[in-house]
């Protein structure tokens, strides 16, 4: 309870609950921003706009997800607007011939390779597979909020997602095998 009183004193203009708030979810926010950025700096400054645009939302915020969630997805936006205004735009995927992906429930990688093996690797995909997979796998959102979050159609982010976990899979295979390095 303290924090939706945190929060209603935040929609009220209060510095210090901004602050306080600010100060709970900051690091969380950057890790996520840093996720999609890369860069120390450019992370900090999407995080900061997207708490300036959220402190000017916050009376839309509803309680219908968590703080924390409805905060992390103007992080992410935040950070895919800057990369589209860098020209690194998410290739548009033409519908007709992609046809419904189903996802694969057996996805696994070798034993033995670790959680920072498969992000480095995903860092090596192409963007317009790296965006979708690291937002399906890493962040957790589903075929629906990355379709909105991505401006694409549903087909497209199950399309992107697998063929992003296929090649993501060829490329942990290699360093399986050896021959990664």
């Amino acid at each position: 309870m303290i924090q939706h009183k945190l929060i209603e004193a935040c929609k009220q203009n209060s510095r210090r609950a901004q602050l306080k708030l600010y100060n709970k979810y900051c690091d969380g926010m950057y890790y996520v921003a840093l996720r999609f950025m890369k860069d120390s700096m450019e992370a900090e400054d999407a995080m900061q706009e997207a708490f300036i645009k959220a402190f000017a939302k916050l009376h839309q915020f509803n309680g219908e997800v968590t703080f924390g969630a409805w905060l992390k997805r103007i992080v992410i936006n935040k950070c895919l607007d800057k990369l589209k205004a860098k020209k690194l735009e998410l290739v548009a995927i033409n519908e007709q011939t992609l046809g419904t992906v189903e996802d694969e429930n057996n996805w696994q990688v070798e034993d033995g390779i670790g959680v920072d093996e498969v992000k480095e690797k995903m860092e090596n995909l192409p963007e317009k597979y790296k965006y979708p997979l690291m937002l399906y796998l890493v962040e957790g959102y589903d075929h629906e909020e990355i379709s909105e979050i991505l401006n694409i159609t549903q087909v497209a982010s199950r399309t992107l997602v697998h063929r992003g976990k296929k090649k993501l899979q060829e490329e942990l295979k290699t360093l399986s095998n050896g021959t990664g390095y």
